[in-house]
């Protein structure tokens, strides 16, 4: 059955208000965690894949063919968000959220008005117009000592003192409400157990394609460098060497001329192999650590890079060399466009993650999207379960942090820190 033009006028309430709900789910998510303190994480699972066409190009869902994805995707993303408990968590959130609310803030409203208002600034104003004239506002007011055994005899002067009490002691309690209004919207909008485990797995599943992705490219670097590089230079060393053989006993001259060639085009070779092994693992990473690698990296810039290096022990190697390589690619970014002097490097292990700060005292204004050197450090990064996080306000100064979680090995005591 051939349904490729039918488009059905419903694909469901769901799918039709799934992205202006969740944008405005997402931007309450986000301004709790600003006022509250409370962060809130997105906790929807992800929608299936496109659906692949047959070779004939039509696309089956069931017993359908359809000409287009369009109803297919449609319909996937209906069931999947029908099956998503963040859905259904974000629904009852939209319908208890403004009750609570109200209730929340009507409380130091009502607290502020009653002990300010009531108790304390009417009863000041109050004093005048007793002395002069016979209107007393506090006739009828009940005293907040009529209310406390023990005081009733002692006079009104504890009401007003008690009402501005009551306003002070708002500020605090406003605070505490607007905390368990945070706990109470991270109870519906954060991520369950389950859902938490499926970002897991999507995340490491998307880390891994994006490792995969980076190792091969990788791969064909080296191989592009060793093939335009030492190989093509070996080459020709061998071609010399042919004809220094020919050579030797006819023209003894040429024949030098050739070794000495071939001497050069060995020295570079052996040049151009080490820088190429020297982007794929440093020796001096690779013998004495992070701390001392990035300090050689420090005296190669050339900007005045403060490095400091607080490690109680080793980290693991892989860590190590991503970290290792997305430094000294800030490095270079401030090199070449932070129009920087300073540059200060702070690695340190903090609550079991490793700890990179790299701050300039450049024009700032960085833009992670305005290139592919921070996204490719990131996923760089992201292998390992790390983040990397950029504050660049216009004017500087330009903060960007490494985190990786991480353990070490080979304890030691030594902190040391080295201005190159």
């Amino acid at each position: 059955m051939l349904a490729g033009s039918v488009f059905p006028r419903f694909l469901g309430p769901l799918e039709l208000t799934r992205r202006p709900a969740r944008r405005f789910v997402n931007a309450r998510r986000a301004q709790i965690t600003r006022w509250s303190g409370v962060e809130i994480t997105e906790p929807y699972l992800p929608l299936p894949p496109p659906p692949t066409p047959r070779p004939d190009g039509k696309y089956q869902r069931g017993r359908m063919l359809y000409d287009s994805p369009t109803v297919i995707i449609a319909t996937q993303n209906t069931v999947a968000l029908a099956k998503d408990p963040a859905t259904w968590r974000d629904l009852l959130w939209l319908i208890l959220d403004p009750l609570l609310t109200l209730v929340l803030a009507a409380v130091p409203v009502l607290l502020v008005v009653f002990g300010f208002f009531v108790y304390f600034w009417s009863w000041v104003w109050s004093l005048p117009l007793a002395v002069f004239t016979d209107f007393d506002l506090r006739k009828g007011w009940a005293y907040v000592t009529d209310y406390i055994p023990g005081l009733e005899n002692t006079g009104p002067w504890l009401t007003p003192v008690a009402g501005l009490v009551v306003t002070v002691l708002v500020l605090p309690a406003s605070h505490a409400l607007l905390k368990a209004h945070g706990h109470w919207s991270r109870f519906l909008l954060a991520p369950t157990r389950s859902a938490e485990l499926a970002l897991r797995v999507d995340h490491l599943t998307e880390t891994r394609t994006e490792a995969t992705d980076t190792q091969a490219a990788e791969l064909r670097r080296i191989e592009r460098d060793l093939h335009d590089g030492a190989q093509a230079r070996w080459v020709a060393m061998g071609l010399n060497l042919g004809a220094v053989e020919r050579l030797i006993d006819q023209n003894p001259e040429a024949a030098k001329k050739l070794l000495a060639s071939a001497r050069n085009a060995s020295a570079e070779a052996l040049v151009e192999l080490r820088q190429l092994v020297r982007g794929i693992m440093p020796p001096v990473l690779a013998e004495r650590g992070l701390g001392d690698a990035v300090r050689a990296l420090a005296l190669d810039s050339p900007l005045d890079v403060h490095v400091v290096v607080e490690l109680p022990g080793r980290v693991e190697a892989p860590v190590e060399a991503a970290v290792y390589f997305a430094i000294t690619e800030l490095l270079t970014n401030v090199a070449k466009h932070a129009e920087a002097e300073r540059v200060s490097v702070d690695i340190r292990h903090v609550h079991g993650k490793l700890r990179v700060t790299v701050s300039d005292d450049g024009r700032g204004g960085a833009d992670p999207a305005g290139g592919s050197g921070l996204q490719g450090l990131r996923r760089r990064l992201a292998t390992f379960d790390g983040v990397c996080t950029l504050t660049s306000p216009l004017g500087g100064p330009t903060t960007a942090t490494l985190e990786v979680p991480c353990v070490l090995s080979s304890p030691r005591t030594s902190t040391s820190s080295e201005t190159a």
